[in-house]
């Protein structure tokens, strides 16, 4: 997807605070934090939102979610954090390219 930001954040062409990085997934700071620690967690794959989700994403969803207390834990937030993901227009979401938004410490 070349227009897509996220795409272009996997593909290295735009910089980003990265905090995590394997085969299918990469987690960055968000630019736009709305706490202290604000973090996003993408699958490398393009997915335009959780709407687009199939069996065939199964593994990489799983990652996503199983990442989200390791690196919540890693970035000071043991007591507790909140995860969100936006999904749609109508779901607040602004870039459309899945991904889970893992925040603490307003």
């Amino acid at each position: 997807m070349t227009d897509c930001i996220f795409c272009k954040i996997v593909a290295g062409d735009i910089p980003a605070r990265k905090v995590y990085e394997d085969d299918d997934v990469l987690v960055f700071h968000d630019i736009k934090p709305a706490a202290d620690v604000h973090l996003l967690l993408i699958p490398k794959v393009h997915v335009e939102s959780l709407a687009h989700c199939d069996d065939g994403h199964a593994q990489v969803l799983s990652r996503l979610m199983l990442l989200a207390p390791k690196l919540a834990a890693e970035h000071g937030l043991e007591k507790g954090f909140k995860t969100a993901i936006n999904t749609g227009v109508g779901g607040g979401q602004e870039v459309f390219h899945l991904h889970v938004h893992v925040y603490g410490n307003r």
